[in-house]
């Protein structure tokens, strides 16, 4: 069953490769959506894709590449239907 969260991770996550992490592991596990680091310094992961998938991605976000370091992860469900992906991006 198809699923869609918005994933807040703050910490030490900006400058630190996040983003490309995000979207390789995303190609990985067939993950559509985006990421963003936002202007208080926390990055905002959107990504939606079947559940066992989502499972695996969301696991390997709460680790972060190598020179991050997480202080906080938030995880909200979204309704599934209010986005519509075909890709993952990185949004700048």
């Amino acid at each position: 069953m198809k699923k869609c969260f918005e994933l807040i991770i703050e910490g030490r996550v900006q400058g630190v490769g996040f983003r490309y992490f995000a979207c390789n592991n995303a190609l990985k596990y067939n993950i559509n959506g985006y990421v963003r680091n936002m202007p208080d310094g926390n990055v905002e992961i959107v990504c939606s894709g079947e559940e066992q998938d989502l499972d695996k991605f969301i696991s390997k976000m709460k680790k972060g590449p190598s020179f991050s370091y997480i202080s906080s992860f938030k995880i909200n469900e979204l309704i599934s239907n209010d986005y519509n992906f075909n890709s993952f991006e990185i949004k700048y």
